[in-house]
């Protein structure tokens, strides 16, 4: 069992989300970035889509009641165990009483802990992700317990030196496809799209990414449409907005532009004032 001492600014037990369900309105949610919650639960030799704890901005005080291992992956938050620094994309041993923390952000902004075997958390339509109105609780809380499905230690020398490159992170390119409204804009707007980078604004979260540049709008609003994480929306003011995992699953927007599952990972690495280019990788 794990205790939270300290919930941190924004911390949620995530796995990959709820598939199948957006007919009923129901958002996919799931970890913002799949690849750095992967490399955690590859790590350790878990399921990839193990529940892990998705961590924003600033980490959690943990205290450990039980033996076990952990990898921390994603955004460096100066992580330490009982005070100590240690290393991320690793894997640690874990002793009964051990209290992880976490300093300051080196780079990245989400961060990820995996656990052997994963978290024991409610499932809600075949997932644990929290989100409001679908499950019970929507963030960690000091005080809070979660339980660890297993505490056994299986050798872990195949895994533990898995090559890891997380060199992702520090990119500022996101791959984008053409999203079904883009070839209803005029050319010289479609260029406003890749000339210069934009800026990540404050309003960025689980739910979107605004970005603060505009690109004049034409368009006229479309017909409720399906949107899933990753689409981008362009505004009548000519804002752009980024939908990310914890989106509604119909807009009103013209969809102009699409990222691609990589690029849905570095952006949620991304946080307010970061730059970013796009670029067109294909047809959608």
């Amino acid at each position: 069992m794990i205790k939270v001492l300290h919930a941190g600014f924004y911390t949620t037990v995530q796995d990959f989300g709820r598939i199948g369900f957006q007919e009923y309105g129901v958002p996919y949610s799931g970890v913002m970035d799949r690849k750095s919650a992967e490399i955690a639960n590859a790590l350790l030799g878990n399921s990839k889509n193990e529940a892990v704890i998705e961590m924003t901005m600033t980490g959690a005080k943990l205290l450990f009641n039980t033996a076990t291992y952990i990898v921390i992956s994603g955004a460096d938050m100066s992580a330490k165990l009982n005070g100590l620094a240690i290393s991320i994309n690793k894997v640690i041993n874990i002793k009964a009483n051990d209290i992880l923390s976490f300093g300051k952000l080196h780079n990245g902004f989400r961060s990820y802990l995996a656990v052997l075997g994963g978290f024991s958390a409610p499932e809600v339509m075949q997932s644990k992700s929290m989100y409001q109105n679908i499950t019970k609780q929507i963030r960690l809380n000091k005080n809070d317990e979660l339980q660890i499905k297993s505490t056994l230690k299986p050798s872990l020398k195949t895994n533990a030196f898995l090559r890891v490159d997380a060199s992702y992170i520090a990119s500022n390119t996101l791959s984008v496809f053409k999203g079904p409204e883009f070839n209803e804009l005029a050319k010289d707007k479609q260029k406003q799209l890749f000339f210069k980078p934009f800026t990540v604004s404050k309003q960025n979260n689980r739910m979107a990414y605004q970005l603060e540049e505009t690109v004049t709008n034409s368009l006229a609003p479309i017909i409720t449409a399906p949107v899933l994480p990753g689409t981008v929306q362009l505004t009548p003011s000519g804002k752009l907005i980024v939908l990310m995992r914890d989106c509604q699953t119909t807009g009103g927007y013209p969809r102009v532009l699409q990222l691609s599952k990589e690029a849905i990972n570095l952006l949620s690495q991304k946080f307010t004032g970061c730059k970013i280019s796009l670029n067109l990788i294909s047809k959608f």
